[in-house]
């Protein structure tokens, strides 16, 4: 019991999302008996591996003080850039891809990071603008065209475990999920083990007195925003690979989704706080919440609402603790 409740004060925010999501789940499998089935929990993880890679570059620049919305965009741009470069060098395999993909991720994500500190704009602005800057750019090109022939090694599925259900048909983890695994490992390292990853999150607790103690601010953006485009390249390459196609405009509006998750999961909107542990619960919340809705038939525009109520509660919550919110309101009733 006392090791319980030094667990719930060491990780509220995430002892809360494990209670959730299990209240959730109990709730999701008396309502549909499709979703407590390995087809469907199978599902969930392919699913989400996209999201989750994003999630962890964006968990980065939150710890860091920033903010990012043009990373799925961008992910689009990565995608159209290795796949024409691909077709150029007659087809490539992984291991071409994932480094072209993370060239032009960082390159994205440089230019993010070297507006925002030579240029001393707050990375919200810089990266709206880059938002439609990128997106104009790649509609600009390529017309809106989609591509579909890509290499045999990029859209055929590999099956990394299958398991035969009662109806005959197989349930498959494939290669996405070893991606998001490998993906989920590195930034928990770079965070958690790293003195890049303590930097990090004392300048974005106190960007003034990280200076003064001599943390390099330059290479707190560049790392920050670069690892953002690495993961975002990354996450574009496997969800071409999930999907089969390159679609110019098929991660427009993603970014909200991954915010919301992320935030969610305990990661400040102002820096200094955010887990990896966190980002990957508020990640399978969001998606048990959008899985379940689609189980039970409900209008998807209903999970675009929560998806907006779970950011401005949030950022409610970043501003100010909930107790001081309560009292506030308490005050203002004359009660």
């Amino acid at each position: 019991m006392r090791n319980r409740g030094k667990l719930f004060r060491a990780h509220p925010t995430e002892t809360w999302l494990v209670v959730v999501l299990l209240i959730m789940s109990a709730g999701l499998s008396v309502a549909s008996d499709k979703f407590f089935t390995i087809a469907n929990l199978f599902n969930l993880l392919n699913t989400s591996s996209t999201n989750l890679i994003f999630a962890v570059g964006l968990l980065v620049v939150l710890i860091a003080g920033g903010i990012d919305i043009s990373f799925a965009v961008a992910a689009s741009v990565v995608q159209y850039v290795v796949a024409l470069a691909l077709a150029q060098m007659g087809g490539g395999d992984w291991f071409i891809g994932l480094t072209l993909a993370a060239i032009v991720g960082l390159a994205l994500g440089a230019v993010n990071a070297g507006l925002i500190y030579y240029f001393q704009i707050i990375s919200i602005v810089v990266t709206i603008a880059t938002f439609n800057i990128f997106f104009g750019l790649l509609m600009f090109f390529t017309h809106g065209v989609s591509i579909y022939n890509l290499p045999a090694w990029w859209t055929h599925r590999t099956v990394l475990f299958e398991v035969q259900q009662a109806n005959g048909n197989w349930a498959e983890l494939t290669l996405p999920v070893a991606i998001m695994a490998v993906c989920v490992a590195a930034t928990w390292g770079l965070i958690r083990y790293t003195t890049t990853g303590r930097q990090l999150y004392a300048f974005g607790d106190n960007p003034e007195g990280a200076r003064r103690l001599g943390i390099n601010i330059a290479a707190m953006h560049f790392i920050a925003f670069g690892w953002l485009g690495l993961m975002a390249g990354i996450a574009g390459l496997v969800q071409v690979h999930y999907s089969q196609e390159v679609v110019p405009n098929a991660l427009v509006g993603r970014e909200l989704d991954v915010l919301a998750a992320v935030v969610l999961g305990g990661a400040r909107l102002g820096g200094g706080r955010g887990t990896v542990l966190g980002c990957i619960l508020g990640v399978f919340l969001v998606s048990v919440t959008q899985n379940g809705l689609n189980l039970l038939g409900i209008s998807p525009y209903a999970f675009k609402m929560i998806v907006g109520a779970i950011i401005l509660i949030a950022i409610t919550l970043s501003n100010a603790p909930l107790g001081h919110i309560l009292a506030g309101l308490r005050q203002r009733m004359g009660t």
